[in-house]
């Protein structure tokens, strides 16, 4: 009986410190909340909009807005989930396809933005409509060509689940029904935690042992600074702005940062996205246009079209608007962006749907 009692006692012990596993993914119930994803900011990023103490993390809160991530009950036929469209593999991008595929097959009107940094946003959207985290999600939640649900149903939905009870009263305390602010606070938990900063870039950045960039990678920095630094700037690889880069002459379609503000200084200027994760997030442009990253340069270099606000940076007197780019600063400028592809990130098994 005294070995019994020494073998549970010990079993115990193990399992607390996190040695009792049966493979190396870490399991969740043993994480601290230091340890969610994100819980710790990047000491080369910017201070965040979104505080840490807004919504501190919390490993319980992580969990359930991990699970709300991914599960297709929020759409209206049941069968869509944020994470459907934003896949982690790539940066929680929607890569391969040009727009947005919602319920019933239903095709969205812009490219599936990559899910990355969101703390560091002061609005979101190719347009910026949204200007706040955690009321974002609602956009793609109540569009009817993407999750095509209302608040209400689904609040209906978790109420009914007796697991979701649980969770909710353990993550915000009460006996009361699961409300949107609840629902809003807990997803949240979850996108905000989408934290990309380990690249091969960051680890450079950072002077961290082993991290030194090629000769090349350094020459295609120096070209994106000095060619694209004006937009893509800082440790975010974007200045947040809204510009016409030049894609078409008139936006009968889709006015870009216009459809929010209605006026016509703003038609055809879209936000600026990040380059983080680049690589992995083709095709590129708000309406997914186009498929390489080859194509973009060849874009920028010769491909712009001029209209009444394209950015003043692109244009050029005398000449067609653009950057000119030789072949060799491509090649450098593709080797650098490759340095910010975050493997970490894409393959954290925290951020995965369990």
């Amino acid at each position: 009986m005294k070995s019994y009692f020494w073998l549970v006692a010990t079993w115990s012990l193990l399992a607390a410190v996190g040695l009792a596993t049966t493979s190396c993914r870490p399991d969740a119930d043993m994480l601290s909340d230091k340890e969610i994803p994100g819980a710790q900011l990047p000491s080369n990023f910017p201070a965040p909009v979104y505080g840490l103490n807004e919504n501190p993390p919390t490993r319980a809160a992580f969990e359930l807005g991990r699970t709300l991530f991914y599960d297709p009950r929020l759409s209206r036929t049941g069968k869509v989930s944020c994470g459907s469209c934003h896949q982690q593999s790539k940066a929680f991008a929607d890569a391969g396809h040009r727009l947005s595929r919602g319920v019933d097959g239903r095709l969205g009107t812009r490219n599936v933005p990559a899910l990355q940094n969101l703390r560091w946003k002061p609005n979101f959207f190719a347009d910026g409509g949204p200007k706040h985290i955690e009321t974002m999600p609602m956009a793609p939640i109540t569009n009817p060509l993407e999750m095509d649900e209302n608040i209400d149903t689904i609040l209906h939905k978790l109420n009914a689940d007796a697991n979701y009870q649980r969770r909710f009263a353990q993550v915000f305390g009460g006996s009361g029904p699961i409300d949107s602010y609840q629902f809003l606070r807990a997803l949240t938990q979850f996108t905000a935690s989408l934290t990309s900063s380990n690249s091969r870039y960051d680890h450079h950045t950072r002077h961290e042992a082993g991290s030194a960039l090629t000769d090349a990678e350094l020459r295609g920095l120096a070209v994106l600074r000095q060619k694209c630094g004006n937009c893509h700037t800082g440790e975010l690889f974007t200045d947040e702005s809204f510009r016409n880069n030049g894609l078409d002459r008139r936006f009968p379609q889709d006015s870009g940062r216009a459809h929010i503000t209605r006026s016509s200084l703003d038609a055809g200027r879209f936000k600026v996205p990040s380059l983080r994760n680049v690589a992995l997030t083709a095709p590129y442009m708000h309406d997914g246009r186009f498929n390489t990253l080859a194509e973009v340069f060849d874009h920028y270099d010769h491909g712009m079209v001029e209209s009444a606000t394209l950015d003043p940076q692109l244009q050029r007197v005398g000449q067609r608007p653009g950057i000119s780019l030789s072949a060799e600063e491509r090649q450098n400028l593709l080797l650098f962006l490759a340095t910010l592809t975050d493997e970490q990130f894409i393959n954290d098994p925290q951020l995965a749907e369990q």
